[in-house]
């Protein structure tokens, strides 16, 4: 498939139902045609993976296209510079996520890029930090403990950001690695209590949030 061929594509399968359904789960609307992510997932399939494809599809502005833009890329031939690029045009916490959880949790620069995009201010930005953590904490098998170790102080120091879309993916990410082995479980529940004493509601919520879960009898008996 073509560049034009897909836009057209994707133009003739436009629901303004999925798009009103958009809004209700907080996602921007703007430039969507509003398509399920089954059907996205299947016109990808269909292309196969494409780099410099993937660049004309997100550079449409289109929601959708830049969906399956971080779908078909390739995760060896993005450069840190298409990742800053990229991730400056997030605008949804759906596109932010997929991109983070389909593409750039498999660069090389993964683990540098959650620890910068944490600190920074722009919301969707911090978000990508965040998600990159727990994306990268579910999906990496490989990697030591002492990877997400490094992440919780970082965790800890952002849960005192309330903005809506920081503070679920730093619960995320928290949950994420405290799933992730028996080891890490004991570190992030440490890490919980520690935010839970902090004085801010977001920290209450984020701390509260994930000690519900992460010492829950389903999550402890899956570890064990």
């Amino acid at each position: 498939m073509q560049y034009k061929e897909i836009i057209r594509k994707l133009e003739s399968m436009s629901d303004q139902k999925i798009v009103e359904d958009m809004v209700r789960f907080g996602i921007n609307p703007k430039n969507a045609y509003g398509i399920s992510m089954p059907n996205l997932r299947k016109i990808a399939r269909e292309m196969g993976k494409n780099h410099l494809l993937a660049q004309e599809l997100w550079s449409s502005g289109v929601h959708e296209a830049r969906i399956l833009a971080s779908v078909i890329d390739e995760p060896k031939m993005v450069t840190v510079k298409q990742m800053e690029n990229w991730v400056k045009d997030f605008d949804s916490w759906d596109v932010c996520d997929q991109c983070c959880g389909d593409l750039f949790d498999k660069t090389e620069f993964a683990y540098q890029k959650a620890m910068e995009w944490s600190k920074r201010d722009e919301e969707f930005v911090k978000r990508a930090g965040f998600v990159l953590m727990a994306k990268l904490a579910l999906h990496d098998k490989k990697a030591e403990d002492k990877a997400f170790l490094t992440f919780l102080p970082i965790i800890k120091r952002e849960s005192i950001d309330d903005r809506n879309f920081v503070k679920k993916a730093v619960n995320w990410a928290l949950r994420q690695i405290g799933k992730r082995n028996v080891d890490l479980n004991i570190a992030a529940v440490e890490t919980a209590k520690e935010i839970q004493k902090m004085d801010s509601r977001s920290a209450k919520w984020i701390a509260a949030d994930a000690l519900r879960e992460l010492t829950s009898e389903a999550v402890q008996q899956r570890l064990r």
